[in-house]
């Protein structure tokens, strides 16, 4: 499994191996002094300043929750699991889970604590993969690009609930075919109907134009001042970088389910909600035979985790080295799990409730899902409850909350890069810079075709380009860095034995199953229409495809980069080797701990390789961990 030049030591290694600080090498790792001077002369600048760490581990925890229990919890989770089969969709979703979600929030926190370093610096473990780390930036400003416009949204919506009348909720004179979204009874529908929810949304907030043959319009002033608040509060929390965001983690993290809980309470005395619960959680049964439906529940588990963009590795890189992780990786991804259960549930109550009041089956009342749930849908069912006002600042306010929360992970990711590489800058003025920058490419998004390039940088640098990055970085982890070397890692930092259930799953399943995934939307793939029929310029598709290209050759760039710097190295093999091999200054970030870590892992390789007896042995027990259970 890649380098598997590591093994494994009993738990109470024998005297003669005791990890102190200043450890009695074998005589095979002896330095001359000169060659103590050239090693620390390289670890140094590697050590860097001293890194800021997280308060206490409750801010590390409450961070994570921020981001992972986010917008896709709420608006997105509920719809797919509707499109896909249902209560049906629950298995694939937890299968996934356990098989690919969980291993990969696992290893991004053990990866970023253990190394203390950014998404872009932790591949000192295989520097020719570095490429993945900027992919993985690159992607994280895509989403970022366009997520806090949504967030623009929700700001706007909260405002206008505060309104004696929700606007949403009546038509306007000049819309035609309108049906007002607060009626409840003697509503006449037609095939050309439309709710004043939607043409609200359409004609009153985005102004929304027919396609954008002609341009894009220009920004649309109330949502530029929406988006520059957006911006600004996002500023506020990460002015000061993990000091400042680790203290507003706590509302971030919590305040959403104090809103979730008074939501499902309320819903819960109304009319029709088991109806619209019943409907959600009702099982297709063949749709499990559909591929589709697991490429969907794979990208519902990314998008909702947040693995493989760099939030995860970024904040646990904050981490003191001892954190038990294992704790809050199981944590968090169990609590992102119920908390979308949750918002199912109220959401599909709401829409039951929907049902009842017109007397519709809830087939009829379920939108659609996207931009237009969250503007559309939830607003046109909101209007209907009995304290409509209340309702609409509870949810619009929980949409906001949730939107900032994975906003600041997003913008942290990217800054924290940026600070690494430029030491000098102060946090705060390139927290500024990065808002400012953030804010003059969201006004793209704000304007009368906003919502069309919307959807294109979704589409093509959000799900599959960061499916993308995802199978990347686990085949640089296990098949490159390689399963020992990780597991020997998480020993020597945790004192944790790994399982044969984390051996499986990131040596063969959760590649296997993310590769067979990856084929099924390579083969799927198409190119994006908008709405129903609208189909794009062909300049629209170039820079879509580009996006996606260009974030991709970031990674064989890199290797091959790599590679011509090692070109001397001697042949090819040489070259490899020395490209993919881990640098000299991987490791903890604390000297004392690297020289430790490295005694610990001689060891470990010595005593493997006494028990060595054939290839095929030698995968066996990495796959079983039977190196460390013979120890």
């Amino acid at each position: 499994m890649g380098n598997t030049n590591a093994g494994f030591v009993p738990t109470e290694p024998p005297p003669e191996y005791a990890l102190t600080k200043e450890p009695t090498l074998p005589p095979a790792m002896l330095k001359t002094p000169d060659e103590e001077r050239k090693e620390k002369s390289k670890d140094i600048p590697d050590s860097g300043p001293e890194r800021v760490m997280w308060g206490n581990q409750i801010e590390f925890l409450m961070s994570c929750i921020a981001t992972s229990v986010g917008l896709g919890n709420v608006w997105r989770f509920p719809f797919v699991a509707y499109q896909n089969g249902g209560g049906a969709f629950l298995i694939p979703y937890i299968i996934v889970l356990l098989l690919i979600g969980k291993p990969m929030y696992y290893v991004e926190v053990v990866l970023g604590q253990f190394s203390s370093r950014n998404t872009v610096r932790v591949w000192a473990m295989a520097p020719a993969m570095k490429g993945i780390g900027y992919a993985q930036a690159l992607a994280c400003g895509y989403i970022l690009s366009y997520y806090v416009s949504i967030i623009a949204l929700c700001l706007y919506y909260l405002a206008m609930s505060f309104n004696a009348t929700l606007p949403w909720s009546v038509c306007d004179p000049e819309w035609e075919n309108c049906v007002p979204s607060g009626l409840t009874e003697n509503v006449t529908l037609t095939p050309n109907s439309t709710s004043s929810a939607e043409l609200y949304f359409v004609r009153t907030v985005l102004q929304q134009v027919d396609g954008i043959d002609d341009g894009l319009g220009t920004p649309l002033w109330y949502l530029t001042l929406c988006l520059l608040a957006s911006w600004v509060i996002i500023f506020i929390i990460v002015f000061k970088g993990v000091k400042s965001s680790g203290k507003a983690s706590y509302f971030l993290a919590i305040f959403p389910y104090v809103i979730m809980i008074i939501l499902l309470i309320s819903t819960a005395i109304l009319p029709g909600v088991g109806d619209g619960i019943l409907f959600f959680i009702t099982p297709q049964w063949d749709k499990l035979l559909e591929l589709s439906v697991w490429y969907s529940a794979v990208t519902q588990v990314f998008f909702s985790l947040s693995v493989c963009t760099g939030p995860i590795i970024m904040f646990s890189s904050y981490n003191g080295f001892k954190q038990n992780v294992y704790r809050d990786a199981m944590i968090v991804t169990t609590l992102d799990t119920f908390t979308s259960l949750l918002s199912g549930i109220t959401i599909f109550g709401i829409l039951g409730n929907l049902a009842y009041v017109l007397e519709r089956p809830v087939i009829e009342v379920v939108g659609s899902g996207g931009t237009g749930l969250a503007f559309i849908s939830y607003p046109d069912a909101i209007a209907k409850t009995f304290q409509p006002q209340l309702f609409s600042v509870l949810f619009f306010l929980m949409m906001l909350v949730l939107g900032i929360g994975s906003a600041v992970a997003l913008l942290t990711a990217v800054n924290t890069i940026l600070l690494d590489a430029f030491p000098r800058v102060p946090t705060t003025l390139m927290a500024a810079g990065s808002c400012i920058v953030g804010f003059s490419i969201g006004l793209i998004y704000v304007t009368p075709g906003g919502q069309y390039i919307l959807e294109l940088v979704d589409y093509y640098g959000g799900t599959f380009f960061v499916l993308s990055c995802g199978i990347a970085e686990i085949i640089g982890i296990f098949w490159i860095y390689g399963l020992e070397n990780v597991c020997l890692d998480i020993e020597f930092m945790s004192n944790r034995k790994t399982s044969i259930y984390w051996r499986l799953c990131w040596g063969f399943i959760t590649p296997a199953m993310m590769i067979i995934v990856f084929i099924y939307a390579l083969i799927s793939f198409e190119a994006l229409v908008f709405g129903e029929n609208y189909v794009y310029p062909v300049l629209a598709y170039v820079g879509g495809y580009l996006m996606l290209v260009c974030g991709i050759l970031l990674i064989p760039l890199f290797i091959f980069t790599n590679m011509y710097k090692n070109k001397n190295a001697g042949s090819f093999r040489d070259i490899l080797k020395k490209s993919f091999r881990p640098k000299s200054t991987w490791g903890p970030r604390s000297l004392d701990l690297r020289s430790e870590w490295k005694l610990f892992k001689e060891v470990a390789k010595t005593e493997r390789q006494q028990m060595r007896t054939s290839w095929f042995k030698h995968i066996c027990m990495i796959i079983t961990g039977g190196y460390r259970r013979r120890m």
